[in-house]
């Protein structure tokens, strides 16, 4: 019999900590060993408990969630799946260590807790398999959008690297999915990048409303434009288009332009949005260049996308094992033959803009 997932459960609200304890409980293959009232509480039963993974509130009185994680991940570098109200010091709690996180669920609206527990239940399962990694400590100054320097994020300059000729920034599109792990390893590859890239779309699995705030985190650190894409925004360079949580993101050709679509939709390869989705309306309507890049998470979403999109004569790098929190998509992708080379999350940057000089 496989070993079972051990889960500290660590929230200070009586009733939804048992509400989560309940229904992890069921699952055949996760065993709740605890759970905690609190960050201190969490510090003195985590020896004793010894968890292979914490479920933490981020917003806690005394020690936060977001500080706790940076007490403990040196230390005891275990798996933390944050629940977290829409707010954007989850990102922070990301920055720190935490490897995933949940949308708390709005108990007025109908079908929100069953979502909350669809989505809860596999990234437990996968924050169990991966890799945890400390903050990144500051490297550089801060890039030239940025007033202050974050708190929790260190500023990274980009890469030194000669203008692209005007004829490669219009003349290509990047496409990038990404699932655990993904919102620092993305913002890792972003942050080395120059402000004249070509246009980018990205696949970042996350929940409705979470996307708008990545976006707007990201613009504020990196060199290129970043947002959340709407329905019909032209791809162009020097801008990076984030899909929207909760709608299936895919590329088309309005007249002279590339737009992106975005539409509400079911699940594909079990989400929404999905890296499938865009990859594939990549290979299937892009005439020009194409790159894809495909990055650390659980599954296998972007495989097969990637894949079409290099049979039509894409460019693709795949992250590699040893800087992939969960090396499970770029390791399908890789597997089936549609990566054409794997690289670090630190060195992705430097693949792509000498593919793209050359």
């Amino acid at each position: 019999m496989a070993k079972k997932i051990k889960v500290l459960v660590v929230d200070d609200s009586s009733l939804f900590r048992q509400m989560i304890i309940n229904h992890l409980m069921e699952q055949p293959d996760i065993e709740v060993v605890g759970y905690a009232i609190n960050a201190y509480d969490a510090k003195q039963k985590i020896p004793i408990l010894k968890p292979d993974v914490l479920t933490l509130d981020v917003e806690m009185p005394g020690l936060n969630g977001i500080e706790f994680i940076k007490q403990l991940i040196p230390t005891n570098p275990i798996p933390v799946v944050l629940v977290s109200s829409l707010n954007l010091s989850v990102f922070d709690a990301l920055s720190a260590g935490a490897v995933d996180f949940v949308r708390k669920p709005d108990m007025s609206v109908s079908n929100s807790k069953n979502a909350f527990f669809a989505s809860l239940v596999p990234k437990v399962k996968a924050a169990s398999m991966a890799k945890v990694r400390p903050a990144r400590q500051p490297a550089g100054a801060a890039g030239p959008k940025n007033q202050t320097r974050m708190q929790t994020q260190a500023a990274v300059k980009p890469m030194p690297f000669p203008p692209l000729p005007r004829n490669v920034l219009d003349s290509t599109i990047i496409g990038l999915g990404a699932s655990t792990g993904g919102t620092e390893a993305t913002l890792a590859v972003l942050q080395k990048l120059p402000a004249n890239i070509p246009g980018i779309v990205i696949t970042q699995h996350m929940p409705e409303g979470f996307t708008a705030m990545y976006a707007q985190r990201l613009n504020r650190i990196c060199s290129m434009e970043v947002r959340e894409a709407k329905n019909g925004d032209i791809i162009q360079p020097g801008l990076a288009l984030i899909a929207p949580g909760g709608k299936q993101m895919e590329v088309t050709r309005a007249g002279r332009n590339y737009i992106v679509q975005c539409r509400p939709g079911a699940k594909v390869s079990g989400h929404c949005p999905s890296v499938d989705v865009l990859f594939n309306s990549i290979a299937q309507n892009v005439a020009i260049n194409k790159v894809g890049i495909i990055m650390t998470g659980m599954g296998r979403d972007g495989a097969d996308g990637l894949l079409k999109m290099r049979k039509n004569g894409a460019f693709t790098i795949g992250q590699d094992k040893e800087s992939c929190v969960v090396y499970g998509m770029p390791m399908v992708a890789y597997n089936i033959g549609a990566v054409c080379t794997q690289a670090s999350c630190d060195n992705i940057p430097s693949v792509l803009l000498n593919h793209l000089k050359k």
